[in-house]
Protein backbone atom coordinates (compact mmCIF):
# COMPACT_ATOMS: atom_id res chain seq x y z
CA UNK A 1 0.00 0.00 0.00
CA UNK A 2 2.80 2.37 -0.06
CA UNK A 3 4.15 2.18 -3.15
CA UNK A 4 1.05 3.89 -4.72
CA UNK A 5 1.47 6.53 -2.21
CA UNK A 6 4.89 7.29 -3.28
CA UNK A 7 3.92 7.01 -7.14
CA UNK A 8 1.14 9.52 -6.28
CA UNK A 9 3.68 11.88 -4.73
CA UNK A 10 5.99 11.78 -7.45
CA UNK A 11 2.55 12.18 -10.14
CA UNK A 12 1.61 15.61 -7.62
CA UNK A 13 5.33 17.30 -7.25
CA UNK A 14 5.85 16.43 -11.34
CA UNK A 15 2.51 17.88 -12.19
CA UNK A 16 3.10 21.11 -9.49
CA UNK A 17 6.81 21.32 -10.57
CA UNK A 18 5.96 22.01 -14.63
CA UNK A 19 3.20 24.06 -13.94
CA UNK A 20 4.85 26.39 -11.54
CA UNK A 21 7.94 26.44 -14.21
CA UNK A 22 5.56 27.19 -17.24
CA UNK A 23 3.50 30.00 -15.50
CA UNK A 24 6.42 32.49 -15.67
CA UNK A 25 6.84 32.08 -19.63
CA UNK A 26 3.50 31.79 -19.69
CA UNK A 27 3.07 35.62 -18.31
CA UNK A 28 5.39 36.97 -20.54
CA UNK A 29 3.18 35.59 -23.19
CA UNK A 30 0.11 37.00 -21.89
CA UNK A 31 1.81 40.20 -21.56
CA UNK A 32 3.13 40.34 -25.14
CA UNK A 33 -0.01 39.11 -26.54
CA UNK A 34 -2.35 41.58 -24.76
CA UNK A 35 -3.77 38.82 -22.59
CA UNK A 36 -4.06 41.55 -20.31
CA UNK A 37 -7.58 43.13 -20.14
CA UNK A 38 -8.19 46.70 -18.65
CA UNK A 39 -9.85 46.91 -14.83
CA UNK A 40 -13.74 46.29 -14.80
CA UNK A 41 -16.23 47.61 -12.26
CA UNK A 42 -16.41 43.98 -10.71
CA UNK A 43 -13.11 43.24 -9.89
CA UNK A 44 -11.20 43.57 -7.00
CA UNK A 45 -7.22 44.31 -8.12
CA UNK A 46 -6.15 47.69 -9.24
CA UNK A 47 -3.96 47.25 -11.63
CA UNK A 48 -3.82 45.06 -14.91
CA UNK A 49 -3.07 41.68 -14.73
CA UNK A 50 -2.28 38.98 -17.42
CA UNK A 51 -4.38 35.82 -17.59
CA UNK A 52 -3.76 32.91 -19.62
CA UNK A 53 -2.65 30.89 -16.23
CA UNK A 54 -4.65 28.35 -17.32
CA UNK A 55 -1.82 27.59 -20.32
CA UNK A 56 1.03 26.46 -17.39
CA UNK A 57 -2.00 24.38 -15.57
CA UNK A 58 -2.71 22.29 -18.96
CA UNK A 59 0.93 22.04 -19.30
CA UNK A 60 1.12 20.13 -15.58
CA UNK A 61 -1.96 17.97 -16.44
CA UNK A 62 -0.28 16.67 -19.60
CA UNK A 63 2.95 16.47 -17.74
CA UNK A 64 1.01 14.47 -14.53
CA UNK A 65 -0.73 11.88 -16.81
CA UNK A 66 2.25 11.23 -18.75
CA UNK A 67 4.46 10.71 -15.66
CA UNK A 68 1.46 8.69 -14.27
CA UNK A 69 1.47 6.15 -17.76
CA UNK A 70 4.99 5.60 -17.21
CA UNK A 71 4.65 4.22 -13.27
CA UNK A 72 4.38 1.01 -12.51
CA UNK A 73 1.62 0.86 -9.88
CA UNK A 74 -0.25 3.39 -11.79
CA UNK A 75 -0.12 2.65 -15.38
CA UNK A 76 -2.70 -0.26 -15.16
CA UNK A 77 -5.06 2.94 -14.96
CA UNK A 78 -4.69 3.55 -18.32
CA UNK A 79 -4.48 -0.45 -19.59
CA UNK A 80 -8.16 -1.01 -18.01
CA UNK A 81 -9.48 2.39 -18.45
CA UNK A 82 -9.86 4.85 -21.05
CA UNK A 83 -10.87 7.21 -18.47
CA UNK A 84 -7.51 9.27 -18.47
CA UNK A 85 -7.93 9.84 -22.52
CA UNK A 86 -11.48 10.81 -22.15
CA UNK A 87 -10.05 13.46 -19.16
CA UNK A 88 -7.31 14.78 -21.45
CA UNK A 89 -9.81 15.49 -24.58
CA UNK A 90 -12.53 16.94 -22.65
CA UNK A 91 -9.83 18.98 -21.39
CA UNK A 92 -8.09 20.13 -24.17
CA UNK A 93 -11.05 21.11 -26.19
CA UNK A 94 -12.35 23.57 -22.41
CA UNK A 95 -8.79 24.30 -22.25
CA UNK A 96 -8.87 26.00 -25.92
CA UNK A 97 -11.99 27.77 -25.44
CA UNK A 98 -11.00 29.37 -22.43
CA UNK A 99 -7.90 30.52 -24.17
CA UNK A 100 -9.95 32.36 -26.73
CA UNK A 101 -11.94 33.78 -23.76
CA UNK A 102 -9.46 34.96 -21.81
CA UNK A 103 -7.51 36.67 -25.17
CA UNK A 104 -10.95 37.82 -27.38
CA UNK A 105 -13.64 37.92 -24.75
CA UNK A 106 -16.22 35.45 -26.25
CA UNK A 107 -20.05 35.22 -25.28
CA UNK A 108 -21.12 33.31 -22.52
CA UNK A 109 -23.20 31.11 -24.47
CA UNK A 110 -20.63 29.75 -26.90
CA UNK A 111 -18.66 29.22 -23.50
CA UNK A 112 -21.51 27.24 -22.47
CA UNK A 113 -22.00 25.53 -25.34
CA UNK A 114 -18.34 24.78 -25.47
CA UNK A 115 -18.95 22.74 -21.78
CA UNK A 116 -21.41 20.83 -22.72
CA UNK A 117 -19.12 19.62 -25.91
CA UNK A 118 -16.38 18.88 -23.74
CA UNK A 119 -18.88 17.34 -21.49
CA UNK A 120 -20.17 14.92 -24.28
CA UNK A 121 -16.63 14.30 -25.68
CA UNK A 122 -15.77 12.30 -22.07
CA UNK A 123 -18.79 10.97 -22.16
CA UNK A 124 -18.15 9.37 -25.87
CA UNK A 125 -15.06 7.65 -24.78
CA UNK A 126 -16.95 6.45 -21.93
CA UNK A 127 -16.13 8.59 -18.98
CA UNK A 128 -19.78 9.09 -17.62
CA UNK A 129 -22.40 8.35 -14.90
CA UNK A 130 -23.49 4.23 -15.26
CA UNK A 131 -26.05 4.08 -12.52
CA UNK A 132 -27.12 5.87 -9.29
CA UNK A 133 -27.33 4.41 -5.65
CA UNK A 134 -30.90 5.65 -4.30
CA UNK A 135 -31.66 5.06 -1.06
CA UNK A 136 -34.53 2.44 -0.52
CA UNK A 137 -34.26 1.41 -3.99
CA UNK A 138 -30.64 0.47 -4.23
CA UNK A 139 -28.59 0.04 -7.72
CA UNK A 140 -30.39 2.40 -10.45
CA UNK A 141 -29.25 1.86 -13.83
CA UNK A 142 -29.08 4.78 -16.26
CA UNK A 143 -29.91 4.79 -19.82
CA UNK A 144 -27.76 6.15 -22.04
CA UNK A 145 -29.84 9.46 -22.83
CA UNK A 146 -30.05 9.98 -19.18
CA UNK A 147 -26.10 9.08 -17.62
CA UNK A 148 -25.33 12.05 -20.87
CA UNK A 149 -27.82 14.36 -19.16
CA UNK A 150 -27.00 14.00 -15.43
CA UNK A 151 -23.13 13.71 -16.73
CA UNK A 152 -23.14 17.09 -18.89
CA UNK A 153 -25.60 18.52 -16.23
CA UNK A 154 -23.03 18.04 -13.15
CA UNK A 155 -19.73 18.97 -15.56
CA UNK A 156 -21.46 22.54 -16.52
CA UNK A 157 -22.91 22.99 -12.92
CA UNK A 158 -18.84 22.48 -11.46
CA UNK A 159 -17.85 24.46 -14.28
CA UNK A 160 -18.93 27.29 -13.68
CA UNK A 161 -19.34 26.82 -9.74
CA UNK A 162 -15.92 27.34 -9.64
CA UNK A 163 -15.33 29.52 -12.10
CA UNK A 164 -17.96 31.99 -9.84
CA UNK A 165 -15.46 31.69 -7.17
CA UNK A 166 -12.38 32.97 -8.94
CA UNK A 167 -12.80 36.34 -8.14
CA UNK A 168 -9.72 37.38 -5.32
CA UNK A 169 -6.48 35.85 -5.74
CA UNK A 170 -5.58 32.33 -4.92
CA UNK A 171 -9.27 31.56 -4.12
CA UNK A 172 -10.20 30.02 -6.85
CA UNK A 173 -6.99 27.28 -7.03
CA UNK A 174 -7.09 27.01 -3.30
CA UNK A 175 -10.37 25.85 -2.74
CA UNK A 176 -10.26 23.33 -5.60
CA UNK A 177 -6.70 22.32 -3.87
CA UNK A 178 -8.58 21.59 -1.00
CA UNK A 179 -11.18 19.89 -2.61
CA UNK A 180 -8.95 17.74 -4.61
CA UNK A 181 -7.47 16.62 -1.12
CA UNK A 182 -10.41 15.23 0.38
CA UNK A 183 -11.48 13.90 -2.45
CA UNK A 184 -8.14 12.02 -3.03
CA UNK A 185 -8.45 10.93 0.54
CA UNK A 186 -11.71 9.34 -0.02
CA UNK A 187 -11.13 7.71 -3.56
CA UNK A 188 -8.02 6.51 -2.14
CA UNK A 189 -9.68 4.47 0.49
CA UNK A 190 -12.30 3.39 -1.85
CA UNK A 191 -9.64 1.87 -4.38
CA UNK A 192 -6.63 0.24 -1.66
CA UNK A 193 -9.26 -0.11 1.52
CA UNK A 194 -12.20 -2.03 -0.57
CA UNK A 195 -9.69 -3.12 -3.41
CA UNK A 196 -11.75 -1.31 -6.17
CA UNK A 197 -10.48 -0.80 -8.70
CA UNK A 198 -12.69 1.30 -10.26
CA UNK A 199 -11.92 4.33 -8.32
CA UNK A 200 -8.35 4.47 -9.34
CA UNK A 201 -8.80 7.32 -12.36
CA UNK A 202 -10.51 9.35 -9.28
CA UNK A 203 -7.73 8.97 -7.17
CA UNK A 204 -5.29 10.04 -10.18
CA UNK A 205 -7.48 12.75 -11.43
CA UNK A 206 -7.19 14.08 -8.00
CA UNK A 207 -3.85 13.83 -7.09
CA UNK A 208 -3.12 16.03 -10.72
CA UNK A 209 -5.29 18.36 -9.72
CA UNK A 210 -3.88 19.01 -6.59
CA UNK A 211 -0.14 19.62 -8.28
CA UNK A 212 -2.03 21.88 -10.71
CA UNK A 213 -3.14 24.32 -8.08
CA UNK A 214 -0.47 23.94 -5.69
CA UNK A 215 2.20 24.98 -8.53
CA UNK A 216 0.30 27.95 -9.85
CA UNK A 217 -0.97 28.99 -6.50
CA UNK A 218 2.80 30.87 -5.79
CA UNK A 219 2.37 32.99 -8.61
CA UNK A 220 -1.43 33.52 -8.27
CA UNK A 221 -1.52 34.71 -3.95
CA UNK A 222 -2.14 38.30 -3.20
CA UNK A 223 -0.84 40.31 -5.06
CA UNK A 224 -1.00 38.18 -8.32
CA UNK A 225 1.25 38.97 -10.58
CA UNK A 226 -0.92 36.14 -13.23
CA UNK A 227 -4.34 34.79 -12.65
CA UNK A 228 -5.47 31.57 -14.22
CA UNK A 229 -8.37 33.17 -16.70
CA UNK A 230 -11.37 31.25 -17.85
CA UNK A 231 -8.76 28.68 -19.54
CA UNK A 232 -7.70 27.62 -15.82
CA UNK A 233 -10.97 27.90 -13.71
CA UNK A 234 -12.77 26.47 -16.15
CA UNK A 235 -10.09 23.79 -16.64
CA UNK A 236 -9.91 22.44 -12.82
CA UNK A 237 -13.04 22.73 -12.77
CA UNK A 238 -14.09 20.03 -15.46
CA UNK A 239 -10.75 17.56 -13.82
CA UNK A 240 -13.12 18.19 -10.52
CA UNK A 241 -16.09 17.07 -12.52
CA UNK A 242 -14.49 13.99 -13.87
CA UNK A 243 -13.06 12.62 -11.01
CA UNK A 244 -16.87 12.87 -9.48
CA UNK A 245 -18.70 11.49 -12.24
CA UNK A 246 -15.85 8.49 -12.12
CA UNK A 247 -16.08 7.27 -8.41
CA UNK A 248 -20.03 8.21 -8.25
CA UNK A 249 -21.15 6.95 -11.73
CA UNK A 250 -18.95 4.10 -12.18
CA UNK A 251 -18.61 2.65 -8.55
CA UNK A 252 -20.59 0.14 -7.74
CA UNK A 253 -22.14 0.58 -4.24
CA UNK A 254 -23.24 -3.37 -4.36
CA UNK A 255 -19.22 -4.06 -4.16
CA UNK A 256 -19.08 -2.78 -0.31
CA UNK A 257 -21.02 -5.53 0.99
CA UNK A 258 -18.41 -8.06 0.02
CA UNK A 259 -15.75 -6.36 2.90
CA UNK A 260 -18.66 -4.73 4.68
CA UNK A 261 -20.42 -8.44 5.57
CA UNK A 262 -23.90 -6.92 5.67
CA UNK A 263 -26.38 -4.40 3.65
CA UNK A 264 -26.62 -2.30 6.78
CA UNK A 265 -22.65 -1.76 7.09
CA UNK A 266 -22.28 -0.87 3.35
CA UNK A 267 -24.67 1.33 3.39
CA UNK A 268 -22.57 3.31 6.25
CA UNK A 269 -19.14 2.94 4.53
CA UNK A 270 -20.79 4.40 0.96
CA UNK A 271 -22.90 7.10 2.68
CA UNK A 272 -21.82 10.02 1.28
CA UNK A 273 -21.95 8.25 -2.41
CA UNK A 274 -25.32 6.39 -1.55
CA UNK A 275 -26.98 9.09 -2.01
CA UNK A 276 -26.33 10.59 -5.73
CA UNK A 277 -23.55 12.95 -6.44
CA UNK A 278 -23.79 13.84 -2.36
CA UNK A 279 -20.16 13.78 -2.25
CA UNK A 280 -19.27 15.48 -5.10
CA UNK A 281 -21.29 18.53 -4.29
CA UNK A 282 -20.52 18.98 -0.37
CA UNK A 283 -16.61 19.27 -1.61
CA UNK A 284 -17.87 22.15 -4.10
CA UNK A 285 -20.45 23.35 -1.79
CA UNK A 286 -19.52 26.87 -1.48
CA UNK A 287 -18.71 27.63 -4.98
CA UNK A 288 -21.96 26.13 -6.00
CA UNK A 289 -23.79 27.96 -3.22
CA UNK A 290 -22.17 31.45 -4.60
CA UNK A 291 -23.52 30.25 -8.05
CA UNK A 292 -26.89 29.40 -6.85
CA UNK A 293 -26.87 32.76 -5.17
CA UNK A 294 -25.57 34.46 -8.35
CA UNK A 295 -28.15 33.15 -10.56
CA UNK A 296 -31.04 33.94 -7.83
CA UNK A 297 -29.90 37.68 -7.59
CA UNK A 298 -29.08 38.18 -11.01
CA UNK A 299 -32.85 37.13 -12.10
CA UNK A 300 -34.56 38.83 -9.48
CA UNK A 301 -32.52 42.10 -10.49
CA UNK A 302 -34.05 41.09 -14.42
CA UNK A 303 -30.62 40.73 -15.33
CA UNK A 304 -29.00 37.99 -16.93
CA UNK A 305 -28.11 34.71 -15.17
CA UNK A 306 -24.51 35.18 -16.57
CA UNK A 307 -24.15 38.92 -16.10
CA UNK A 308 -20.85 39.36 -14.08
CA UNK A 309 -21.54 41.70 -11.25
CA UNK A 310 -19.97 42.34 -7.62
CA UNK A 311 -22.12 40.32 -5.31
CA UNK A 312 -20.52 37.57 -4.61
CA UNK A 313 -19.65 35.89 -1.19
CA UNK A 314 -16.05 36.76 -1.56
CA UNK A 315 -16.55 40.17 -2.29
CA UNK A 316 -18.80 40.80 0.24
CA UNK A 317 -16.31 39.91 2.69
CA UNK A 318 -14.42 43.01 1.77
CA UNK A 319 -17.55 44.82 1.97
CA UNK A 320 -17.69 43.74 5.88
CA UNK A 321 -14.15 44.89 6.60
CA UNK A 322 -12.43 41.72 6.07
CA UNK A 323 -8.33 42.48 3.89
CA UNK A 324 -7.94 40.63 0.87
CA UNK A 325 -6.21 37.85 2.44
CA UNK A 326 -8.10 37.10 5.06
CA UNK A 327 -11.20 36.52 3.02
CA UNK A 328 -9.47 34.06 1.37
CA UNK A 329 -8.61 32.35 3.94
CA UNK A 330 -12.03 32.54 5.13
CA UNK A 331 -13.17 30.75 2.20
CA UNK A 332 -10.37 27.69 2.53
CA UNK A 333 -11.80 27.41 6.29
CA UNK A 334 -15.03 26.57 5.53
CA UNK A 335 -14.21 24.90 2.09
CA UNK A 336 -11.94 22.40 3.92
CA UNK A 337 -14.69 22.04 7.15
CA UNK A 338 -17.36 21.02 4.67
CA UNK A 339 -14.98 18.75 2.45
CA UNK A 340 -13.34 17.34 5.28
CA UNK A 341 -16.18 16.90 7.39
CA UNK A 342 -18.42 15.27 4.75
CA UNK A 343 -15.36 12.70 4.20
CA UNK A 344 -14.56 12.06 7.55
CA UNK A 345 -18.31 11.20 8.11
CA UNK A 346 -18.27 9.12 5.42
CA UNK A 347 -15.14 6.83 7.12
CA UNK A 348 -17.24 6.86 10.62
CA UNK A 349 -20.64 7.87 10.17
CA UNK A 350 -21.50 5.77 13.54
CA UNK A 351 -19.69 8.02 15.50
CA UNK A 352 -21.43 10.98 17.15
CA UNK A 353 -17.56 12.94 18.07
CA UNK A 354 -17.19 14.00 13.93
CA UNK A 355 -20.41 16.13 14.50
CA UNK A 356 -19.52 17.82 17.34
CA UNK A 357 -16.21 18.97 15.54
CA UNK A 358 -17.91 19.53 13.07
CA UNK A 359 -20.40 22.09 15.01
CA UNK A 360 -17.32 23.35 17.30
CA UNK A 361 -15.13 24.21 13.87
CA UNK A 362 -18.19 26.50 12.29
CA UNK A 363 -19.03 28.13 15.98
CA UNK A 364 -15.02 29.19 15.44
CA UNK A 365 -15.45 30.10 11.66
CA UNK A 366 -18.68 32.22 12.63
CA UNK A 367 -16.29 34.07 15.43
CA UNK A 368 -13.94 34.64 12.39
CA UNK A 369 -16.76 36.68 10.58
CA UNK A 370 -17.81 38.40 12.88
CA UNK A 371 -13.61 39.80 13.42
CA UNK A 372 -13.01 41.41 10.27
CA UNK A 373 -10.63 44.04 12.28
CA UNK A 374 -8.93 41.72 14.54
CA UNK A 375 -5.01 40.99 13.40
CA UNK A 376 -3.23 38.37 15.33
CA UNK A 377 0.94 38.86 16.19
CA UNK A 378 2.94 36.01 16.04
CA UNK A 379 5.56 35.70 18.73
CA UNK A 380 8.85 37.46 18.93
CA UNK A 381 10.22 33.88 17.60
CA UNK A 382 8.63 33.94 14.78
CA UNK A 383 8.81 37.27 13.39
CA UNK A 384 10.90 36.02 10.10
CA UNK A 385 8.93 33.20 9.22
CA UNK A 386 5.37 35.15 8.97
CA UNK A 387 4.51 38.42 6.86
CA UNK A 388 5.56 41.43 7.97
CA UNK A 389 1.57 42.74 8.48
CA UNK A 390 1.75 39.74 11.62
CA UNK A 391 4.81 40.66 12.97
CA UNK A 392 5.46 42.60 16.38
CA UNK A 393 7.29 45.40 15.37
CA UNK A 394 9.16 48.23 18.10
CA UNK A 395 9.51 52.22 17.75
CA UNK A 396 12.84 52.29 16.16
CA UNK A 397 14.69 55.14 14.53
CA UNK A 398 13.73 55.44 11.17
CA UNK A 399 17.40 54.53 9.38
CA UNK A 400 17.11 51.00 12.03
CA UNK A 401 13.73 50.62 11.00
CA UNK A 402 14.49 50.91 7.03
CA UNK A 403 17.44 48.70 7.44
CA UNK A 404 15.99 45.91 9.75
CA UNK A 405 12.96 45.56 7.94
CA UNK A 406 13.64 46.62 4.48
CA UNK A 407 9.74 48.35 4.34
CA UNK A 408 10.16 52.37 4.92
CA UNK A 409 11.61 52.45 1.40
CA UNK A 410 8.77 50.74 -0.01
CA UNK A 411 6.27 52.69 1.67
CA UNK A 412 7.89 55.79 0.75
CA UNK A 413 7.88 54.44 -3.21
CA UNK A 414 4.10 53.90 -2.69
CA UNK A 415 3.42 57.31 -1.46
CA UNK A 416 2.46 56.34 2.28
CA UNK A 417 2.41 58.50 5.29
CA UNK A 418 5.14 58.25 7.00
CA UNK A 419 5.22 58.83 11.21
CA UNK A 420 4.80 56.47 14.77
CA UNK A 421 1.30 55.03 13.30
CA UNK A 422 3.68 53.30 10.65
CA UNK A 423 5.52 50.80 13.06
CA UNK A 424 2.20 50.32 15.05
CA UNK A 425 -1.06 50.25 13.25
CA UNK A 426 -0.16 46.94 11.38
CA UNK A 427 -2.46 45.56 8.40
CA UNK A 428 -5.15 48.07 8.51
CA UNK A 429 -3.05 51.17 8.10
CA UNK A 430 -0.72 49.75 5.87
CA UNK A 431 -3.83 49.19 3.58
CA UNK A 432 -5.60 52.60 4.13
CA UNK A 433 -1.89 54.26 3.51
CA UNK A 434 -2.94 56.77 0.61
CA UNK A 435 -1.47 55.66 -3.03
CA UNK A 436 0.29 57.66 -5.74
CA UNK A 437 -1.92 57.59 -8.66
CA UNK A 438 -0.87 56.56 -12.07
CA UNK A 439 1.66 54.05 -11.08
CA UNK A 440 -0.35 51.20 -12.28
CA UNK A 441 1.38 50.91 -15.71
CA UNK A 442 5.07 51.31 -13.83
CA UNK A 443 4.33 48.67 -10.56
CA UNK A 444 2.52 45.35 -9.73
CA UNK A 445 2.26 42.44 -12.70
CA UNK A 446 2.27 44.91 -15.58
CA UNK A 447 5.88 45.59 -15.10
CA UNK A 448 9.06 44.06 -13.65
CA UNK A 449 9.31 45.90 -10.14
CA UNK A 450 8.10 45.95 -6.37
CA UNK A 451 4.43 44.79 -6.59
CA UNK A 452 1.69 46.87 -4.48
CA UNK A 453 1.13 45.97 -1.50
CA UNK A 454 -2.01 47.85 -0.82
CA UNK A 455 -5.55 45.80 -2.04
CA UNK A 456 -8.19 47.69 -2.86
CA UNK A 457 -10.95 48.17 -0.13
CA UNK A 458 -14.04 50.27 -1.49
CA UNK A 459 -16.77 48.97 -1.79
CA UNK A 460 -19.11 46.22 -3.96
CA UNK A 461 -20.95 49.51 -5.00
CA UNK A 462 -18.40 51.90 -6.12
CA UNK A 463 -16.90 52.27 -9.54
CA UNK A 464 -13.65 52.28 -10.81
Amino acid sequence: MGQPVRDYLLTLCVTAAVTYLLTGPVRKFAIAVGAMPAIRARDVHREPTPRLGGIAMFGGLCAGLIVADHLFNLKGVFELSNEPRALLSGAALIWLIGVLDDKFEIDALIKLGGQMIAAAVMVIQGLTILWLPIPGVGTVALTQWQGTLLTVALVVITINAVNFVDGLDGLAAGMVCIASAAFFLYAYRLWMGYGIEAAAPATLFAAILMGMCLGFMPHNMHPARIFMGDSGSMLIGLVLAAGAISITGQVDPDLMQIFEGSERGATHAMLPVFIPLVLPLTIIAIPAADLVLAIVRRTWNGQSPFAADRGHLHHRLLEIGHSHSRAVLIMYFWSALIAFGAVGYSVHSASSWIVFVIIAASAVGLVLLLMPRFTPRAPHWANRFVPPRYRHREVEPESASSSSYGEKPALVASGAQQGPSDAQMGEEAVERAPVAVGVSGVNGATAIGARSRFPDRRSIDSSR
